[in-house]
């Protein structure tokens, strides 16, 4: 369980939220009494989910506490707060979310059609390359995030798309229409975490809910729509388990508490051998002087013997060895590795034997395969986002493709090997979208690429027709050339020879 000051503590900026400062739904004005069970049942969601989501928070930013056995970590220590030096859960979110880099939208149809400027509008407006990859983050930090539909502030605005974190969000999944059936966002908060304002996502409308004058009030909004304009960005979501799971998962919240516990043990037996340990066995303790280390790190030093005339001997105690805590250190970090995909290199352990190109390049191979799954789950998201954003029917959705940049790092030469010979015998691949981004090409790059293509198009046209002004009696073909006319030099059997043909066709 979570204590009430680490529930206090700021994440992110923001505040933990205080789970009293919800208000009774009964309670508020303007919210139809037939919605009030549902309303309840997301607030009962909330705060189930919420001690959850918190706890994960603290792990990835590293704020978790040391859960010491109380055995060999002294109270000196213990008492000074002990800041976790373990970032394996962070490292874990971040590996696979920087893999997701959403880079606009691509129709089956020309770049100038309304619906191409349409979501070139609306990725724009709402900046959706940077609203992704902060979502994506949020879903493998607590399972899911969510994306909010809302309509411009006038009727040519376009819609606003904002993104919703899980530990400021609560949903309930519609399991006969497989998509969620009504959700809960949390909008405003104060500096003390008590909630100010919220919205709650229906079918055809949503409340949205403040507290202006002390007093709670609901605002409806018709939407219209069929379906709460909410969708879930989820990590691996399974029948059962329709909003994921989280990366942080609990074996790795377990094992990245042991590590911190064998890194603490570490610093503690470093700070105990820090110094000499000495024993002068027959030595009286008179013969220190009041300032012992003085006495260990002068540059002369000298005892007299003992009344029995013995001389005193001095032991040292050698200090103890690391190599224990640096193997166990290795084992949980491969125990990390195995429960993230993660290379091993990336947890900040070397192993004695390096593993080839082929090991590390397989390894990366697990973490790029899940992103691949990911995005193909994030894509129909995306493409609900864009039909609720721009009320379009199933067929302008079904048009749409989420584009993302490749996952699996490729060479220049063998991305150019494989364009050439692929173009060598199938000469459309060349020049389409598909053959560019193999070639390595961003999606940016071939919107680029293409406006060039237009202007070079559009300034051939201009050219020909420049030629055909100043050269009338020539008559300009379709590839630029100029033939000249019938009747000029030249042309007189041409002419002649089509004549007789003419007349061969009437006989």
């Amino acid at each position: 369980m979570i204590s009430s000051s680490e529930l206090a503590t700021a994440s992110g900026g923001k505040p933990f939220l205080a789970f009293d400062s919800l208000p009774s739904i009964r309670g508020i004005q303007d919210i139809d009494e037939a919605d009030w069970d549902v309303c309840e049942r997301l607030l009962k969601v909330w705060i189930d989910k919420n001690p959850g989501n918190s706890l994960r928070s603290l792990y990835y930013n590293a704020h978790q506490r040391l859960k010491d056995f109380g055995i060999t970590v002294p109270n000196r220590i213990m008492s000074n707060m002990v800041m976790a030096p373990v970032g394996w859960p962070a490292k874990a979110v971040r590996a696979l979310a920087d893999l997701s880099a959403f880079e606009g939208f691509s129709t089956d149809m020309q770049e100038d059609t309304p619906l191409s400027d349409d979501l070139a509008t609306l990725f724009e407006r709402n900046a959706l390359d940077i609203t992704m990859s902060q979502s994506i983050v949020s879903a493998y930090m607590h399972s899911c995030s969510f994306l909010t539909v809302t309509a411009g502030e006038t009727p040519d605005d376009p819609a606003v798309v904002t993104p919703r974190s899980a530990e400021w969000s609560a949903a309930i999944w519609d399991s006969l229409h497989n998509r969620i059936g009504s959700a809960l966002t949390i909008t405003d908060a104060d500096e003390h975490g008590m909630v100010t304002g919220f919205n709650v996502w229906l079918p055809d409308k949503v409340y949205i809910v403040s507290k202006p004058d002390g007093i709670w009030q609901a605002h409806v909004t018709t939407t219209n729509y069929g379906r709460p304009s909410v969708v879930a960005l989820s990590y691996d979501p399974q029948l059962d388990r329709p909003f994921g799971r989280s990366r942080i998962s609990r074996p790795l919240m377990s094992l990245t508490d042991i590590a911190f516990r064998t890194l603490v043990r570490m610093e503690c037996n470093a700070e105990f051998y820090s110094s000499p340990k000495l024993w002068f066995l027959g030595l009286d303790p008179n013969a220190f002087s009041t300032d012992r280390w003085k006495s260990l790190v002068s540059s002369i030093n000298s005892v007299s013997k003992d009344i029995d005339g013995d001389v005193p001997s001095l032991q040292q105690v050698s200090q103890a060895s690391m190599q224990p805590h640096s193997d166990m250190l290795r084992t949980i970090a491969m125990l990390v590795a195995s429960e993230t995909s993660l290379p091993v290199n990336d947890l900040g352990i070397t192993l004695d034997n390096p593993g080839s190109a082929e090991a590390m390049a397989a390894a990366e191979r697990k973490l790029s395969r899940e992103a691949d799954r990911q995005n193909r789950l994030f894509s129909r998201a995306l493409k609900d986002v864009a039909g609720m954003a721009l009320n379009l029917t199933a067929d302008d959705i079904a048009r749409i493709t989420p584009v993302w940049a490749p996952t699996r790092e490729v060479s220049d030469a063998a991305r150019a090997d494989y364009y050439a010979k692929i173009a060598g015998v199938n000469t459309a691949f060349a020049d389409s979208d598909i053959g560019l981004m193999k070639a390595g090409l961003t999606y940016t790059e071939i919107q680029s690429f293409r406006a060039w293509q237009q202007r070079q198009r559009a300034q051939e046209s201009i050219d020909r027709l420049k030629q055909q002004a100043l050269n009338p009696r020539q008559e300009v073909t379709g590839d630029g050339d100029s033939e000249p006319a019938a009747g000029q030099s030249g042309t007189q059997e041409t002419a002649g020879t089509g004549a007789a043909e003419l007349s061969g066709q009437s006989r």
